[in-house]
């Protein structure tokens, strides 16, 4: 187990080198553990899941819009954040890919990824944010509020509810900020309308927008690369079968119940080998893996080359790390109607890791969804 917390990902672009990032690179797995407060946020470059996001750099955030779901146009929630450096590149010598996601189960149809967004930062180990040497491992003398409204170098406004860019202050306190009416209607529900004007300073408890918060500690799996016929279309003797029987091409309506078939039992061979994978470590949260390749949960909508875009600069984007489904029993998204739901949510990121100055990166989401049969399937396992 990986317990370096001031930087819980380094080693994955340490002396090992950007080889071990490439196209066979390792799996490394992400579980969830509490942490205090202080090791989440920004200055100690943490991995983590729910609260509200620790950017890295406090310029160029993503703008209000960019953060609305492409579904509904509701506010986005912040879902976790993972920091993965890259060696032996300094403009990535810091660097923290940020998952957001919408709360409107409606907005969750099969396999649709408008409801996710993710987002890159990166900076130099130079920069104008943190100190160029390592943070130290105690607790600092002087560390500031978990609810702090405005970046301290920068002086970017922050939501009071999602912690995203806000400029749109109360009007009549003026002592606390939105990124839109919406949040600031939630906040005024839930405690701003008994605190507004009086002397108290807004309540610094936890925002009923917000997911549970804990850290990703991280360790790599065990065992090597496994030849994976499924995941590479293999039909083994299924294939072989369909074509033994010559009836089988007597009619079309035959042969449609046969391809059905073989789509079934291909979807259940890549199920049973997702639940066999994980089998060893059922509590992992994420798989990271960049130039790796996902752990699918079924043999349909699996994206081909050209389904994920390049990056703006050109070049090819590469798969970096997925979400598993597990991370849903922590997120208090149960209940007795819709829920938020996935198979899995699949990050692609820029090969290159390019540089758009102090803007945040909008990358590339693919999620996917466990068919009727194996979400059952998996729920009672």
């Amino acid at each position: 187990m990986v317990q370096n917390r001031k930087a819980a990902w380094t080693f994955l672009s340490g002396e090992s080198g950007p080889e071990v990032l490439g196209l066979h690179s390792s799996v490394v797995l992400g579980f969830l553990e509490e942490a205090e407060p202080w090791r989440l946020q920004s200055p100690q470059f943490p991995s983590k899941v729910g609260g509200k996001p620790a950017w890295l750099s406090q310029r160029g955030l993503p703008l209000q819009s960019d953060l609305e779901c492409e579904k509904c146009g509701l506010p986005m929630v912040f879902l976790l954040q993972v920091y993965a450096p890259i060696s032996g590149q300094d403009r990535s010598f810091h660097r923290t890919l940020f998952l957001f996601c919408c709360k409107t189960p409606e907005c969750y149809s099969h396999n649709d990824s408008r409801c996710f967004k993710v987002f890159r930062s990166q900076l130099p180990r130079k920069n104008e944010f943190y100190s160029y040497d390592p943070p130290p491992d105690d607790e600092p003398q002087t560390v500031s509020k978990e609810d702090d409204s405005i970046l301290s170098v920068s002086g970017v406004k922050l939501c009071w509810v999602c912690g995203c860019p806000g400029n749109k202050a109360c009007s009549r306190c003026h002592s606390v900020t939105y990124c839109g009416k919406h949040h600031q209607t939630v906040h005024w529900k839930h405690s701003h309308k008994k605190e507004c004007l009086s002397a108290a300073l807004p309540s610094a408890a936890a925002s009923p927008f917000l997911f549970p918060e804990s850290e990703l500690v991280t360790e790599p799996e065990e065992g090597g690369e496994e030849r994976d016929d499924a995941q590479r279309g293999g039909g083994g003797e299924e294939e072989q079968r369909s074509t033994e029987d010559p009836s089988l091409a007597d009619t079309l309506a035959e042969a449609d119940l046969e391809e059905m078939a073989l789509h079934e039992t291909e979807d259940n061979k890549v199920f049973q080998r997702f639940k066999k994978k994980i089998a060893s470590e059922p509590h992992q949260m994420i798989r990271y893996s960049r130039g790796g390749r996902p752990l699918w949960v079924s043999s349909g909508h699996v994206p081909a080359d050209e389904d994920i875009p390049p990056c703006t600069c050109g070049a090819n984007r590469t798969f970096e790390f997925q979400v598993m489904p597990q991370l849903l029993n922590s997120l208090c998204v149960d209940s007795t109607g819709a829920s938020i739901d996935w198979g899995t949510v699949t990050v692609y990121t820029c090969s290159a890791s390019c540089n758009h100055g102090d803007q945040y990166r909008l990358e590339f989401v693919w999620k996917q969804d466990f068919s009727a049969d194996q979400l059952t399937q998996h729920r009672n396992t």
